[in-house]
């Protein structure tokens, strides 16, 4: 489903992604791992086209980014398919629980409002927050806001979804309520790419484990084979401090 081919990007002088190549099968729980400053986030990023790259190609499906100039409905259309939760959730301070829900479905796939907001209820309920409906983000703890925004994520029902660090500004406890409904995702067979330090999510959750360093992937495989046996130096380093 997502196709990544000799992927580069520099800022400046500094190259941050040098050549990734990697495919994520339909249904797939993709984990990246790896030491911070190895391109994990800005892999993430070039995906959806947040991020320009340099070099390479990008198809999801039928639809291709290059680094030469992407229209603006093709990086639309890519963004519908692909949504994406943040390390810092993101969400609308001045709208409610169901107000950030339902933004995109009604602005950007012109859904009718009656129909948005049954369809937010429903997914707010699928990660247990249908009951903070007309909350206002502040008042939530990290943990009921990232749940929030994955309902956000799922409201434009993408095809995959990319998760950034997306329990990283969690404590033990939040971290536990996120990758519940991560986990539950995944048995769905929804597509993830997810970039995290949480080993005990990858190991029980993804089919394919990549770790990067430096801007290369330095190892792929499944997460028996990357945690028991690793065979490159970088990813025995990383798991020893981890």
């Amino acid at each position: 489903m997502i196709e990544l081919e000799d992927i580069h990007k520099s800022y400046g002088e500094t190259e941050v992604l040098k050549g990734v190549t990697m495919n994520v099968r339909r249904g797939e729980v993709c984990v990246l791992l790896g030491p911070s400053g190895g391109g994990k986030s800005t892999l993430l990023r070039t995906i959806n086209g947040l991020e320009s790259f340099d070099r390479g190609r990008i198809k999801i499906d039928d639809l291709q980014l290059t680094p030469t100039a992407t229209s603006d409905e093709d990086l639309s259309n890519i963004r519908r398919r692909v949504g994406m939760v943040f390390q810092q959730f993101n969400l609308f301070p001045h709208l409610t629980v169901l107000g950030n829900v339902i933004e995109a479905p009604c602005r950007v796939l012109k859904i009718d409002h009656g129909q948005a907001v049954a369809e937010a209820h429903e997914l707010l309920r699928r990660v247990g927050m249908d009951h903070k409906s007309h909350a206002r983000p502040q008042t939530l703890s990290g943990g009921q806001q990232q749940r929030v925004a994955i309902a956000r994520a799922l409201a434009m029902k993408p095809e995959a979804i990319l998760f950034d660090e997306p329990t990283s500004a969690l404590d033990p406890v939040m971290t536990a309520e996120v990758t519940g409904v991560m986990a539950d995702l995944a048995r769905d067979g929804q597509t993830m790419i997810v970039v995290t330090h949480s080993l005990g999510f990858a190991s029980s959750v993804a089919h394919t484990v990549h770790v990067m360093a430096a801007g290369a992937i330095a190892e792929s495989g499944s997460p028996e084979q990357i945690f028991e046996f690793p065979v490159q130096e970088v990813t025995r380093a990383f798991l020893a401090r981890t």
